[in-house]
């Protein structure tokens, strides 16, 4: 049961299901010590889509490799109006998304991200990139931000089929989301892309819904929030125990972006940030620990908090906060191409 003062709303049936779902297998097919996970039976509890050749409610993707040695690809996800022979009239901005799951599970191809990722190309609209990035603990830091950034640079190199054609005159600008794992990632590969001088993008903003950041140090909202969906602090210990190189403690510059050993972004040009957090989620103290961060480093930074939310909501479309996160992250992304 929840420990905090006030009462989480009562969840759908189905919500419900799927979380016990997910927590069971990830608690049951994961080995204590951070050195496995049974990928074989997890894939049953974690079902695949197809890519949609034919349009879903106005939406096409399609599956493209960047790298077959490290089995390394996104699905690229554009509006059906806007693909075909007249793609490079198209002005819609770029997302590249990085899905969640503590760095150890889902996939670009997961049910749940491939339906989020076709309502942003839908409802932004937007060219989403939905990057397949590798797992821990097979593939340990810096794995998966090294799979993230080179997704970047194999977009600003290549001529893609179905793509929208990049203009002549004016680089297109793009954004780099994601949530939990993906929203840690967010940050990195944003931090490696500011520094990096792009021949056809514009990097515009970093979307990061409830990210995973820690650290050492407990904080209130870790001991207090006990109980809620999908989220401890025995897990994330497991998941940076899995990810981080062996030795390393909670407070390496990848998980504790503002802690002691993190690294001076306050000379970079680092883009406008927004930040989505839950007030069921464990994880929001160290999340306004990154807008602090942000802030003192002389970044600009928007805060969005819905307080009845867990972490992962974003995830069911059928939740009343759903939408509205929808409608902020359209807001951020037309206000900062408004700024051009």
């Amino acid at each position: 049961m929840c420990s905090t003062e006030k009462t989480m709303p009562k969840l759908p049936l189905k919500v419900r299901f799927l979380i016990a779902a997910h927590s069971m297998s990830v608690a049951a097919l994961s080995r204590p010590d951070g050195s496995a996970v049974n990928r074989r039976l997890m894939s049953l509890f974690d079902p695949k889509a197809s890519p949609s050749t034919k349009p879903d409610k106005g939406v096409v993707s399609s599956d493209i490799m960047v790298d077959t040695a490290r089995k390394l690809w996104f699905r690229l996800y554009t509006n059906a109006a806007t693909s075909g022979p007249q793609v490079g009239e198209t002005d819609l901005p770029i997302i590249v998304y990085f899905h969640g799951g503590g760095f150890a599970y889902m996939a670009a191809n997961s049910m749940n991200y491939d339906d989020l990722c076709k309502r942003l190309a839908r409802e932004i609209p937007a060219v989403v990139v939905s990057v397949n990035y590798r797992l821990s603990p097979e593939h340990r830091f810096p794995s998966q931000y090294e799979d993230g950034f080179d997704v970047l640079k194999f977009i600003d190199n290549s001529d893609i089929e179905g793509f929208p054609a990049f203009g002549s005159s004016k680089k297109k600008p793009f954004f780099v989301a994601g949530d939990s794992a993906g929203g840690n990632l967010a940050h990195h590969v944003a931090l490696r892309a500011c520094q990096h001088q792009f021949s056809r993008l514009n990097l515009r903003g970093v979307i990061a819904l409830q990210p995973f950041f820690g650290g050492e140090e407990r904080t209130e909202s870790e001991l207090k929030l006990v109980g809620v969906p999908l989220i401890s602090v025995k897990k994330t210990d497991w998941m940076w125990k899995a990810f981080l190189p062996h030795g390393c403690d909670r407070d390496h510059q990848a998980v504790n972006v503002f802690g002691p050993n993190s690294v001076d972004i306050s000379d970079l040009p680092f883009p406008a940030t927004l930040v989505v957090m839950g007030g069921f989620d464990p994880l929001q103290d160290w999340q306004k620990k990154y807008v602090e961060g942000l802030k003192k480093s002389g970044k600009q930074v928007q805060t969005v908090e819905y307080p009845n939310t867990f972490h992962g909501f974003y995830a069911f479309p059928e939740l009343p906060e759903s939408p509205l996160l929808m409608a902020e992250i359209n807001s951020f992304v037309h206000n900062q191409l408004d700024q051009q």
